[in-house]
């Protein structure tokens, strides 16, 4: 039981390395519409396209990895034997961490 627990948190940090590319999109869509409407952030200059196009792109990648990773996890959440109330939570933060740690590495 302990190893499927491990094993479940190797999975989703590793899973969290191509999991920036969807990160970084919709941080980019929303940075460059609710967000620069609602003054939160500044639109960039070059971005004259509209978001159409980035949403076009956005949706499927979003999607192909949302579904690759709940395929993985849904098997370790049964096998690793934790609740899943703190099962779910635990694997969206662990996959968010090379996110972060590329976030916090860029200001450093």
């Amino acid at each position: 039981m302990v190893r499927w627990r491990l094993t479940a948190v190797g999975v989703n940090l590793l899973l969290g390395v191509p999991g920036v590319v969807p990160a970084w999109l919709v941080w980019y869509v929303l940075a460059n519409g609710p967000f620069a409407d609602a003054g939160w952030t500044v639109r960039e200059p070059t971005e004259n396209d509209g978001m159409m196009l980035w949403l076009i792109v956005v949706v499927p990648v979003v999607a192909v990895f949302g579904i690759i990773w709940w395929l993985v996890n849904e098997p370790l959440g049964r096998r690793a034997a934790l609740d899943a109330r703190l099962y779910w939570p635990a694997c969206v933060l662990l996959s968010l961490v090379p996110t972060g740690a590329l976030v916090v590495g860029s200001y450093v």
